[in-house]
């Protein structure tokens, strides 16, 4: 990490109750499991961590979209920016989401090519192509757009687009940063 963590037991790390009360918020999110890296990185700015916290739970939380097409979407943008921390959090969800776990090392492959093809349903193809070229491109062509449009629903495919712009947000900080210290790791790596 390009900076300290912050403590959050320190007094001085969060002297006003506003500061206390966006802790106890964020730790809630995060409950049982402890405060994450990336909570101690952001946590040196609370109001900022508050926002995210917001936003990134609804968008892990409170969406319609089943775990599988969540959890995809997330991991290819941890593939493609190289967000192997983000990547290390999302690719066990993707399996718990019914992601094969052969289906998974494939998804961690930045190139996909064809001998790939069978890894996965044709919903989850048209959640690959959309989160890579929205990765890659920003823009997405009209034939990778309209292969989403064809298979979800229109409040789905507001809610893809938002699952990977927030995550392309979230890559991008873990990067810059290189919160958990993962930068120039690979997606298969423990260390």
């Amino acid at each position: 990490m390009r900076l300290p963590y912050i403590d959050p037991s320190s007094p001085s790390a969060f002297p006003t109750p506003e500061d206390r009360a966006i802790v106890a918020r964020v730790a809630a999110r995060r409950a049982p499991r402890p405060l994450q890296a990336l909570d101690l990185a952001l946590l040196h700015a609370p109001a900022v961590a508050d926002g995210w916290n917001a936003f990134l739970g609804a968008i892990r939380t409170k969406t319609s979209l089943p775990d599988d097409v969540r959890e995809i979407a997330i991991c290819r943008v941890a593939v493609i920016n190289e967000a192997w921390y983000e990547w290390g959090h999302h690719a066990p969800l993707a399996q718990a989401g019914g992601v094969s776990e052969e289906s998974v090392k494939v998804l961690g492959r930045r190139d996909l090519g064809g001998e790939a093809e069978e890894a996965f349903t044709e919903r989850q193809w048209a959640v690959i192509r959309y989160a890579d070229a929205m990765t890659a491109n920003v823009a997405v062509d009209e034939e990778v757009f309209g292969g989403l449009k064809r298979l979800f629903s229109e409040q789905e495919v507001v809610e893809i687009t938002a699952t990977v712009a927030a995550y392309n947000c979230v890559s991008r900080f873990l990067v810059a940063l290189d919160v958990g210290e993962r930068n120039g790791m690979k997606p298969h790596s423990k260390d």
